[in-house]
């Protein structure tokens, strides 16, 4: 069994994509790396929540997996729209690392201070968002591209610090340049940062569909991020809407909390909920942050896009 692998092209994206690899051959399962381009890719000079907040980084591998082209495409599961197009589907996740973002700077000694010298860099209108709630008064710079082309600007001087994905340095080694783990009460991830999705069409032969889950599906990652997935959809988010929610499985249950938060950082509707059925728990909580002010925000948000 052979497995023809989808990915982008950045160092963080075939880290993930030689990651799935090695997991496939440890379980005696060949498979070839074929690398292909997105808009997300392509586009540097333009906020994410300018170019449309559907498939900027998965569409481009959706296409070559219903050409099949490739069998599997790997992304990182934040970056997988909620609606998934149809007869395309997730068949597995991979072990999650730790969700929280990360403050990075070349000074170690850089701390987040509410002062208009205070100079950060982000491309994610979620982090802008917390940045904005709990430090309105520091200046906030956008921060396009590639990990490996954002530490060029931060080496440049665009600004002093930057907010990131811990996953994504790590998987770079560049854990020497973090200077404060934010806290997961405080500044929530996205859904499904820290874990990597495996994408494949429905008509996917069942024998490869099958051994890609055993080899490299995480149950637990896998209900956190079901439940995860389940309150975006629920509530239509994408990269322009800066919704949040991250679970956990205490006990035999899924523990979720989520929300949404103004562009501005002014308003926030924030909830938990806890169940043992992952896809119910997301549907409720979304629920429960529309009818509780959250649409208000949204409408707000989508009106203003």
């Amino acid at each position: 069994m052979n497995i023809k692998i989808g990915t982008r092209g950045s160092k963080l994206a075939l880290w993930q994509a030689y990651h799935v690899k090695d997991e496939l051959l440890k379980n005696n399962i060949t498979s070839e790396i074929i690398i292909i381009e997105t808009k997300g890719d392509k586009i540097l000079d333009v906020a994410l929540s300018k170019i449309g907040s559907k498939g900027v980084f998965t569409e481009e591998l959706e296409q070559k997996l219903l050409s099949q082209d490739i069998d599997i495409a790997v992304h990182s599961a934040k970056d997988v729209q909620s609606h998934l197009p149809p007869m395309l589907e997730i068949s597995a996740y991979t072990k999650r690392e730790m969700a929280n973002d990360v403050l990075v700077s070349f000074d170690s000694k850089f701390e987040l201070t509410n002062d208009s010298s205070c100079i950060v860099g982000s491309s994610s209108t979620r982090r802008v968002a917390f940045l904005k709630k709990y430090y309105p008064n520091i200046t906030i710079v956008d921060m396009r591209g590639n990990l490996q082309t954002r530490f060029e600007k931060l080496k440049s001087g665009t600004c002093q610090a930057m907010l990131l994905a811990f996953a994504g340095v790590h998987r770079m080694d560049l854990d020497a340049y973090i200077v404060a783990h934010l806290p997961l009460q405080t500044f929530i991830p996205p859904v499904g940062q820290g874990s990597v999705a495996i994408q494949n069409a429905i008509g996917l032969d069942i024998d490869k569909k099958n051994a890609i889950k055993r080899a490299l599906n995480d149950t637990i990652t896998e209900q956190c991020l079901v439940a995860e997935r389940s309150f975006l959809y629920t509530i239509h988010g994408g990269c322009s809407i800066p919704t949040f929610a991250h679970a956990c499985f205490v006990d035999g249950y899924i523990s979720i909390h989520g929300g949404i938060i103004s562009l501005d950082g002014s308003k926030i509707v924030e909830h938990t909920l806890t169940s043992t059925n992952p896809l119910e728990v997301g549907q409720m909580l979304a629920n429960y942050i529309l009818q509780n002010g959250g649409k208000e925000i949204l409408d707000d948000i989508l009106i203003n896009k």
